[in-house]
């Protein structure tokens, strides 16, 4: 399991020409059935994906096909977990 940070950059400002592509981005992910959540950063820092069943190397290529990065709007940092204790709501997690 990933938790991706999406960092905005100094070219926060150009976000919106980009938005759309990066909701379809996003939308791709979840139809791959490797994102499980996404959602803002607060105070409006960037994002945030959780991203399951799903390789490093594979992640680092998804990422890399986001219009946001490839536009430098984000920076992407991932970071890999590996849920030892979850809610029971969450046991799907440690599978």
């Amino acid at each position: 399991m990933h938790i991706v940070f999406l960092q905005f950059t100094e070219r926060k400002s150009e976000a919106g020409k980009f938005m759309q592509g990066h909701k379809d981005w996003i939308q791709r992910g979840f139809d791959a059935g490797c994102f499980l959540l996404t959602g803002s950063l607060q105070p409006q820092t960037g994002g945030v994906i959780l991203a399951d069943r799903i390789s490093r190397e594979e992640l680092n290529q998804l990422i890399k096909q986001d219009p946001f990065v490839e536009q430098g709007i984000v920076t992407p940092e991932i970071v890999e977990l590996a849920p030892s204790r979850v809610d029971t709501r969450l046991d799907f997690l440690l599978n």
